[in-house]
């Protein structure tokens, strides 16, 4: 197999050559059909993840087919399946008994903890890897579904089913994917992007947003809730005066910069501020199942393996509208 791995943060990925690995109780080893690029990989390179073990395989959105089994594996020989962020949960904890597995206190990260899909294969266990025999989209295209979608999926969930109103702020592969879900459901959804920045703004109306502008705009109208996906601390206090009173702020993302103090008056009247963290297998499933029936519009740029630098480079600049999404061989 072919992988390129991290070794040290802030540095480039290094091509590696290796033998096969021959999956263990419970795994299945996946050729690698599409692994899509996150920004929580740059997050990885960066070192602001304190969990990582390195060196490690990057890549949490993986879909690939089912090439070996391990004993006790309960998926079939090529199988088409994804393997998202969470990739293992120690399933004794009080979270997972409460069935908050996303919360594990012993987790296992896809890219992060354990080798990823930055890789021409990849080792998971089979528990925590999600059937896509039913989706309609082609590799490529489910590739983003695994984390930008998962999460914005829970981001929607969290925000509430009362929130008709929805602001989204950062417009990138998750934004534009739960963009298209919350308008189907009837949601008037205003996309939020960097000042000056035309094409997202274009790229939130032609999905059906209401009303696109600058991050430091006031929306049309008081927003139910708002979603923040992009990393900026300081955006906090921008989607907490944006929202009506009893209104929700989520934040999305793993990793932010630090938030400035704010007014109380900014929380008062029983707003609210929440983080979204990871995911739950049963999250994937039900997202899974929402997006079947949906002609979901994925918007992606492809590149080599060997160009995943090029890649993270490509996301870090904003040059992006979508997701970037790595294709083996």
């Amino acid at each position: 197999m072919h992988a390129l791995t991290l070794h040290a943060a802030g540095q480039a990925l290094v091509a590696e050559d290796r033998a096969l690995p021959a999956p263990g109780e419970g795994q299945v080893r996946l050729r690698v059909r599409a692994c899509a690029v996150c920004r929580t990989d740059l997050h990885l390179v960066d070192g602001e993840l304190p969990m990582a073990r390195l060196p490690v395989v990057p890549g949490h959105e993986i879909v690939g087919i089912v090439e070996a089994l391990g004993p006790g594996a309960a998926l079939r020989l090529g199988q088409r399946v994804g393997v998202p962020w969470l990739g293992r949960a120690c399933g004794s904890c009080r979270y997972c008994r409460e069935g908050r597995e996303n919360l594990c206190d012993e987790p296992q990260f896809t890219g992060c903890t354990r080798d990823g899909g930055f890789a021409t294969h990849a080792l998971a266990d089979a528990a925590f890897c999600l059937p896509l025999d039913t989706l309609a989209l082609d590799d490529v295209e489910a590739a983003p579904l695994l984390c930008a979608g998962l999460i914005g999926w829970r981001c929607l969930r969290a925000a509430g089913d009362g929130a008709r109103v929805l602001g989204l702020y950062g417009f990138g592969a998750a934004a534009h994917l739960v963009a298209q879900v919350a308008c189907r459901q009837g949601r008037r959804v205003f996309a939020f992007t960097r000042s000056g920045d035309r094409a997202a703004q274009r790229h939130a109306l032609e999905l059906g947003c209401a009303w696109a502008g600058a991050s430091d705009e006031a929306p049309p109208e008081a927003l139910d809730a708002a979603i923040l996906f992009a990393p900026a601390g300081e955006l906090v206090p921008r989607a907490l005066a944006a929202v009506r009173k009893g209104g929700r702020v989520v934040c999305g993302g793993i990793h932010m910069s630090d938030i400035p103090s704010f007014r109380y008056a900014l929380l008062w009247q029983e707003r609210e501020l929440v983080s979204v963290a990871n995911l739950t297998r049963a999250d994937g499933r039900e997202f899974i199942a929402a997006v079947g029936g949906l002609d979901l519009q994925v918007h992606i740029r492809t590149y080599p393996l060997a160009e995943a630098d090029t890649a993270l480079a490509d996301l870090r600049a904003g040059r992006i509208q979508g997701a970037a999404v790595l294709v083996p061989g």
